[in-house]
């Protein structure tokens, strides 16, 4: 019986954490000049260790994922799974350079400033 429990559920804990996020902070890590050691010495734990979790050797612990968030100065966002596409589609538009090619980062909110003002504008034509 126990054996049939175990097909049909799943694992809770991860076996590493997934590929983005580890290269994200290795990335993270490697922008500010940092070697493994040196993040390492910045959480109290060993060079290994930090290898490790960059490899997907071991998954850290919460408290470790919320530390590195801090150092990095990341967020850690909880999203129900059902919104995670959502969610991922305004980070890619957000980052995407806007289409006037000036590299700026755009607000995530609509702006209808430029709308409101030409309607105003038609509105103005229309009483003359």
């Amino acid at each position: 019986m126990e054996e049939d429990i175990k097909k049909y559920v799943k694992p809770l804990r991860l076996k590493a954490l997934p590929q983005d996020m580890r290269r994200d902070l290795k990335q993270a890590r490697v922008n500010r000049g940092w070697s493994q050691r040196d993040l390492g010495s910045r959480l109290g734990m060993p060079q290994a260790h930090i290898s490790a979790i960059e490899s997907g050797k071991i998954i850290p612990r919460y408290d470790t994922v919320i530390e590195l968030a801090r150092i990095f100065n990341f967020d850690l966002l909880m999203v129900p799974r059902a919104l995670v596409p959502v969610v991922l589609s305004l980070v890619r538009d957000r980052l995407r350079p806007s289409q006037e090619g000036d590299g700026e980062e755009r607000s995530l909110y609509a702006d209808l400033g430029d709308a409101d003002e030409e309607e105003t504008q038609e509105r103005r034509k229309d009483e003359v």
